[in-house]
């Protein structure tokens, strides 16, 4: 078995999504927050803001995040694609950020019937990141993707190597050929976080 690296690897969203996300909402839902690397932006935005996640150190880290900002607006609450807590009609924004896959556990056609039950008439539901467009645009969901090359940021050299033998094992040699932390997606083989996939609600 390996060992989980001690730090994680930094995802950076492009720049291109956070300015196309609407810049003002009364109320926004997001599914599958995580530590909070959409939560932030959102907050900036929402009157109010309800972020689930099911795993309850990364609602610990995302708490601390948010009283640590002062965004005291946001209500951090357990759940998921399958079953989140809050009444029909909630949202304005209902949004997941490569949390939701085409596989019922991860979501799957419930996981998107539940976004679109939260979401206001009108409303916006959004997948940033989406890993399995033709089955989202198969259920009338738009794709959109924005240009320029991105990198994918380690805390160092020597954890890039560690994580990239774990997960990109076909990129370790052009990574340590580089020896540079920042690592640009096409040298690591997979689609770069900047693309999404939305939907508007009926009126």
């Amino acid at each position: 078995m390996v060992s989980a690296p001690k730090r994680l690897k930094r995802v950076t969203l492009h720049p291109g999504i956070l300015d196309w996300l609407p810049r003002r909402l009364k109320r926004a839902v997001e599914i599958g927050a995580g530590a909070g690397r959409l939560t932030l932006q959102l907050a900036a935005r929402a009157e109010s803001l309800v972020a689930v996640e099911p795993a309850g150190p990364l609602r610990r880290m995302l708490v601390a995040t948010l009283q640590r900002e002062g965004y005291g607006h946001v209500r951090v609450m357990r759940g998921f694609f399958d079953s989140v807590p809050l009444p029909e009609g909630r949202a304005d924004l209902v949004i997941a950020c490569s949390a939701l896959t085409a596989d019922e556990a991860h979501g799957g056609d419930p996981g998107l019937r539940e976004m679109e039950r939260l979401c206001t008439p009108g409303g916006l539901i959004v997948i940033v990141w989406p890993n399995n467009v033709p089955w989202l645009e198969g259920r009338g969901y738009t794709y959109k993707s924005f240009e320029g090359c991105l990198e994918l940021e380690f805390p160092s050299l020597e954890e890039a190597l560690e994580i990239g033998a774990v997960f990109y094992p076909q990129a370790v040699a052009e990574m340590r050929r580089r020896g540079e932390r920042r690592v640009p997606y096409d040298v690591l083989g997979v689609n770069p976080p900047r693309d999404v996939t939305y939907k508007r609600k009926p009126a």
